[in-house]
């Protein structure tokens, strides 16, 4: 993907013109990916202003890099701030990610760049990766393609009986077995009054009869992230629990709805609450609503009601609001979307209707 990462290095370089700034120097591993395809656990990348780019790694790395990031130049050193400074000893003003450094890796930056200023990015890579490109757009959809496969495969299996642990080991060796590079992030099963917990750690708690069964999985596909929540009913539902499942799903689909290019992310998040407010339910959302998806799990934008920025296309994020009753269980739904001008184009194809399960 050199093309890719090329064209993110422009337009990166593009806004280090409109700051006034000789270059970037990007730390955090994750924005190096981004810009330059290394995968390594230690490396750092010096952007300038015309674009060009030097990687610094350390000798475990050298090939990799060179394989990984064939069009950038390739500095082998452990000094990865030191190696980038020697670049950039003429430059003015040169921009850090302050997010990243340590107070100790600070101190180091003032030293090895001397006279140099060094300003904030104010993550200015996290905000470049807001929208995303067709190569990021195509792994994305193979992640979520993974996922709901592999969902799909656990459901129709028995699971009165099984434990927390077992279910969630089974669902992640399917997403394996489909093709995915890794999980996404820990799966969450949580049986019964466990759904309640919104981020339930699987235990040995085994699923009951008339058990809420809250499942949130994704799996990973070069470097992007699927993230997908269902709640099914094993075994009938009573009264209660088709309730809360029918609000959520209401309050979920008004949030879909909701997802279109210009919209405030907050006004998606409000959108939602009214549903669960004008059902009762408001008191037992007790999260956010949703979050960007890609080589992160959870990454800018954020639907919340203090996030007002506008969406824009091209951005997957995920919808997921639940109810959670302490003692009693609990229902989310969630799903990976991508905002476009029209309805948002919906990632993670897994049936929504309440599912009643042997």
């Amino acid at each position: 993907m050199p093309a890719q990462h090329l064209a993110r290095r422009d337009r990166l370089a593009s806004l280090l013109r409109e700051r006034g700034l000789a270059a970037a120097m990007i730390t955090d591993l994750v924005n190096v990916r981004y810009l330059t395809g290394f995968t390594g656990s230690n490396g750092a990348v010096r952007v300038a202003e015309d674009g060009s780019a030097e990687l610094a790694t350390d000798g475990r790395y050298q090939d990799q890099a060179a394989a990984e990031a064939p069009d950038v130049a390739v500095t082998v050193n452990r000094d990865l701030l030191g190696a980038l400074a020697a670049g950039a000893v003429d430059a003015a003003r040169v921009g850090i990610e302050t997010h990243d450094l340590t107070v100790d890796d600070h101190l180091r930056a003032r030293e090895v760049f001397g006279s140099v200023e060094l300003v904030s990015l104010d993550r200015m890579v996290e905000q470049l990766r807001v929208v995303k490109d067709e190569g990021e757009l195509d792994a994305l959809r193979r992640a979520c393609e993974i996922s709901v496969q592999a969902l799909d495969e656990i459901l129709a299996g028995p699971l009165v009986g099984r434990s927390e642990r077992e279910i969630a080991r089974d669902l992640e060796w399917a997403m394996y077995a489909r093709g995915a590079e890794a999980i996404g992030f820990e799966t969450i099963v949580a049986a019964g009054d466990n759904s309640a917990i919104p981020h339930h750690d699987p235990t040995d708690r085994r699923v009951e009869r008339d058990d809420f069964l809250k499942i949130d999985f994704g799996a990973r596909f070069d470097g992007y992230h699927a993230d997908c929540t269902r709640t099914v009913v094993v075994g009938q539902a009573d009264a209660w629990q088709r309730e809360a499942y029918a609000v959520v799903k209401a309050a979920q689909q008004a949030g879909v709805d909701a997802l279109r290019e210009g919209v405030l992310g907050s006004d998606v998040d409000a959108v939602v609450r009214k549903v669960l407010d004008d059902a009762g339910w408001l008191e037992h959302f007790t999260t956010g609503l949703g979050h960007g998806v890609g080589l992160q799990i959870h990454e800018d934008p954020f639907l919340r009601p203090a996030v007002p920025a506008r969406l824009e296309r091209r951005t997957p994020l995920t919808v997921e609001p639940g109810v959670y009753v302490p003692g009693r269980g609990g229902v989310r739904i969630e799903d990976t979307l991508v905002v476009t001008d029209g309805a948002a184009e919906l990632l993670t194809d897994a049936t929504k209707d309440l599912l009643e399960l042997a």
